[in-house]
């Protein structure tokens, strides 16, 4: 959690590598090192974290759709963590994920795509801003997971095996 304060890191609960939330964790989360749980219907999530956070299901239940890519995104996610008043959210994903998990969730990312087309379509029922809102985040995950998200989750899957993210031409494992 390079990059944040030690309230910011508070944001997340006192867990540490030990939160409980891991068996509970939204499926569409991104792997990476944040994720939700079931969490609250508040809609906070997209005020504070807009480049990471979305919504699903008729609760428009939190979850990270895109993991933090820099300290102002992991500040703007520990925001999001600080107002939803469950305590939803948890950041011990690094401790958690393995590279085979990493690629099962990738295998299943068909899944992921139904989910967005869903939201897509609930979203549409309504015009209010935080609707509209979610809207673009559906549009803006679904262009990452053609697009950017493979190349995030390679480097991810190096980070598990060397400890830290690679350097430029250093060569990524597969999915």
């Amino acid at each position: 959690m390079a990059g944040l304060t030690d309230e910011e890191r508070g944001a997340f609960g006192a867990y540490g590598t030990h939160c409980p939330y891991w068996e509970a964790r939204l499926w569409n989360n991104v792997p990476g090192p944040f994720y939700t749980r079931d969490n609250d219907t508040c809609r906070t999530g997209r005020i504070e974290a807009p480049d990471n956070v979305l919504y699903e299901g008729e609760h428009f239940t939190e979850y990270v759709f895109r993991q933090p890519r820099n300290p102002a995104e992991a500040r703007a996610l520990a925001r999001a963590a600080t107002v939803e008043v469950t305590a939803g959210y948890a950041c011990d994903g690094d401790a958690r994920w393995t590279p085979g998990l990493v690629r099962e969730w990738w295998g299943d990312r068909g899944r992921v795509d139904e989910d967005l087309a869903a939201a897509s379509a609930q979203f549409a029922k309504w015009s209010d801003a935080q609707s509209l809102d979610a809207a673009a985040g559906v549009r803006d995950y679904r262009q990452y997971l053609a697009g950017g998200l493979a190349g995030d989750l390679r480097a991810y899957l190096f980070r598990l095996e060397e400890g830290r993210y690679p350097e430029a031409g250093e060569r990524v494992p597969g999915l």
